[in-house]
């Protein structure tokens, strides 16, 4: 997923890992391929069309691609200025 191997490198990857693996079960043992491919399919489905996220002001990741005339949330780091 990165280059470095290094989680905070890639955080927002990280963070939508997390949450398949905690909110939909992913993250223990599926016994077979198929039925992994299927939980998958419907976890990224439900995540992105029901799911509703905070930092889009709670709407769902579908509405904000299609209204992309709001402003949302954004994590990149701002530098800060240091003065002496």
């Amino acid at each position: 997923m990165t280059q470095q191997y290094d989680p905070y490198e890639n955080a927002v990857a990280e963070r939508i890992n997390g949450i398949l693996k905690q909110e939909f079960g992913l993250g223990k043992t599926i016994v077979s391929l198929k039925l992994a491919q299927k939980m998958v399919k419907k976890a990224v489905k439900i995540y992105n069309s029901k799911r509703m996220h905070y930092s889009l002001e709670f709407k769902t990741p579908d509405f904000a691609h299609s209204n992309q005339n709001h402003n949302y949330r954004q994590y990149r780091k701002i530098p800060i200025l240091v003065t002496q």
